[in-house]
C-alpha cells in the first residue's frame, strides 16, 4: 500500500481529510494500490489503514498521537444511516504497569484525545461501495474534558489499588475499559497487588457510542 508523505501543517492535514468526503473506499484503495479484502470481517481495520496511508500518519504503533508533530490523533468512525456511531471507539491500551503514577494530563488517554481528526465512513453496504463523510477536528470542550477526567480518575483509581477484577465495561460515563488482545489467553505483567507482579489480560480504553454520537451530531450539525 502506498503512503502519502506526512502533512507539513494542520491545514494540509485538514485539506487532505476534506478531499476524502464523498469518495468510495474502493476508489481510495485503488489510488493507494491496495486490494479490497475478500471478507468484510476485517473491513474496519482495512478502512482505517487506508485512511492512515492517505493522510500520512507518522506514529506507527507508538503510544502517541498518529500525527506526532501536529499532536493530532486519527479516528475512522463508522456511522449508520442516521449518523450514529455503529460501535465504541478504541483509544489506547491501558498502561497497567504505570497507571498509579500518571495524572490525567500525562495519560495516554488524554494525549490521544486532546485533538482528534474524526473521519466518518458508512458502516453498511459492500465494503468497496461505502463512502467517506465530512471529517472534523475534535478538541474537547471544558465539559467534555471534565467528563473524560472523571472517568480516568475512577478507572485509574481502581486499577491503582489492584482492583483489576472489579473493572468491567459498565464503569465510566464516556470512557469504558474492555479486554484487548487476540484471544482470552493473552496476558501482560503488571505491578499491581500486594505480592508484586501479577498477570492480567491486556485492556483498552474505549469511547462510548453515546459520547461519540454527541460529538458527531454537535460538530456536524446533524
Amino acid at each position: 500500500m502506498r503512503r502519502a508523505p506526512p502533512p507539513s501543517s494542520l491545514d494540509e492535514l485538514l485539506a487532505r481529510a476534506k478531499d476524502l468526503a464523498g469518495r468510495r473506499v474502493a476508489d481510495l484503495a485503488a489510488q493507494l494500490g491496495a486490494g479490497l479484502p475478500s471478507s468484510t470481517t476485517h473491513g474496519k481495520g482495512f478502512v482505517g489503514a487506508l485512511v492512515e496511508a492517505a493522510l500520512g500518519t507518522t506514529a506507527g504503533s507508538k503510544s502517541e498521537p498518529d500525527f506526532v508533530e501536529l499532536g493530532v490523533e486519527l479516528k475512522t468512525i463508522p456511522l449508520d444511516p442516521t449518523g450514529a456511531p455503529r460501535e465504541s471507539t478504541f483509544v489506547c491500551t491501558v498502561p497497567l504497569a504505570e497507571i498509579a503514577e500518571l495524572e490525567f494530563e500525562e495519560s495516554p488517554l488524554w494525549k490521544k484525545l486532546a485533538r482528534v481528526l474524526f473521519v466518518p465512513v458508512e458502516a453498511d453496504g459492500p465494503l468497496g461501495e461505502r463512502r467517506f463523510g465530512a471529517s472534523f477536528l475534535f478538541e474537547p470542550t471544558a465539559d467534555e474534558r471534565a467528563a473524560l477526567r472523571r472517568d480516568w480518575d475512577l478507572l485509574a483509581g481502581l486499577l491503582s489499588t489492584g482492583a483489576v477484577d472489579s473493572i468491567d465495561a459498565s464503569l465510566g460515563e464516556v470512557v469504558q475499559i474492555r479486554p484487548k488482545g487476540r484471544n482470552a489467553s493473552d496476558r501482560v505483567l503488571v505491578a499491581l497487588g500486594d505480592e508484586g507482579l501479577e498477570e492480567t489480560r491486556p485492556m483498552g480504553f474505549y469511547l462510548r457510542t453515546r459520547f461519540t454520537g454527541v460529538v458527531v451530531r454537535t460538530r456536524l450539525g446533524l
